[in-house]
């Protein structure tokens, strides 16, 4: 965006009910200071954080208070994730990497203002349209500046041989259709991971009928509870290894990626549970590396191995008909699908150990005799 155009505040916006509370009501200022420059002293860019209570609290209590413990706002579980890697600390490497988490992991939270007013400060800011507020924001500018690397392009269909999710492609549906405003704005205390929210998105509650014990697909009824629905209907995703931080000679933070790739494995769930009780689920191979915070403090993340490197995902690369679900056995004995230890490197095996599917755990290919009659 042009720099007029960040600024820019709509006549329009001058006409909502938001456009008649005074500017020094959100952002302070002094309106009787004549000198423009003295009079901005102590601005507050975004008086949605870190405490939305102060302003949208006012009119929106209910919603102000949820979101600034929700997983967007804090985005706590990263940091719990790190914790875990980091294991007992003395305080110096604490303090080195709350600076790190502070300058790089800390730049992609969501403030109330930064999803309905302006593009998130992660892609420089910027008003959507000339101050007005959003109540549904677009999925282009907000979610897309921080979610682009991966779900955004997976979504729409921009990586190159992978068909956009269906939900987008032949229903024109956005992010906002799915991640709706009781999950975006829930309070999310006591939450480890995104994947524990109750009011996360469910397959099932738009298609019960896939779940269902009678359902009218006997490939349903077999994998219920058994295959997390994405085993069967995602594409291949972006996977990014080698994340290194720092910041340059200009004390400008930076990441470096070693690579990206696009790939698709299924592994275990290492901990099945009422609400997750999936065996197989599709794995998602987030960058980090022990050496990812070395520049701040090296060999920080002692404790590495306390956590997976291939995770549990959910890929918005979904289509009805995919390469593996075509025949049980594109599945059913074939190892390429299947995290193996051959996919891991040596440092990373310890890691990945509950995940990796053996050759005992990889579901056997299927006589044809034994194939189910839809």
């Amino acid at each position: 965006m042009e720099p007029y155009e960040k600024i820019y505040v709509d006549p329009a916006f001058l006409e909502t009910e938001h456009g008649q509370i005074a500017c020094v009501d959100c952002h302070g200022g002094n309106p009787e200071d004549p000198n423009w420059q003295t009079a901005h002293d102590n601005l507050v860019k975004d008086p949605t954080f870190p405490d939305p209570e102060k302003t949208c609290g006012e009119c929106h209590p209910d919603i102000a208070a949820g979101a600034a413990t929700s997983l967007h706002y804090t985005i706590a579980p990263i940091g719990r994730v790190i914790e875990r890697r980091m294991g007992p600390a003395p305080e110096n490497v604490r303090q080195a990497m709350a600076t790190a988490r502070e300058r790089h992991c800390g730049q992609c939270h969501a403030s109330c203002g930064q999803c309905h007013v302006s593009r998130p400060d992660y892609v420089r800011g910027g008003f959507l349209t000339g101050h007005q507020f959003k109540k549904t924001p677009p999925m282009e500018t907000t979610c897309a500046s921080c979610h682009g690397g991966r779900i955004f392009g997976e979504f729409t269909g921009l990586n190159k041989k992978i068909p956009a999710d269906t939900h987008f492609a032949d229903e024109d549906m956005t992010c906002m259709d799915c991640h709706k405003a009781d999950q975006m704005h829930a309070a999310a205390d006591g939450v480890a991971t995104r994947r524990q929210s109750p009011t996360r998105p469910r397959c099932e509650a738009c298609h019960p009928e896939a779940v269902a014990e009678d359902s009218p697909r006997p490939a349903h009824q077999i994998h219920r509870r058994k295959v997390a629905c994405q085993v069967c209907h995602a594409q291949p995703a972006k996977q990014c290894y080698g994340c290194h931080v720092g910041t340059d000679k200009k004390n400008i933070p930076y990441f470096k990626c070693q690579k990206t790739t696009l790939d698709f494995k299924i592994g275990l769930n290492p901990d099945p549970s009422p609400d997750r009780p999936c065996r197989y689920s599709v794995k998602r191979h987030p960058p980090i590396v022990p050496e990812t915070f070395d520049y701040y403090s090296p060999g920080a993340l002692k404790h590495f191995d306390q956590e997976p490197t291939w995770k549990s995902g959910a890929p918005h690369t979904i289509r009805r008909r995919t390469p593996q679900n075509a025949a049980c056995n594109n599945c059913h004995g074939n190892r390429e699908l299947f995290l193996d230890v051959k996919d891991l490197a040596d440092w990373e095996r310890k890691a990945n150990a509950a995940v990796v599917v053996s050759d005992e755990n990889l579901p056997p290919a299927i006589a044809p005799e034994d194939m189910p009659k839809n």
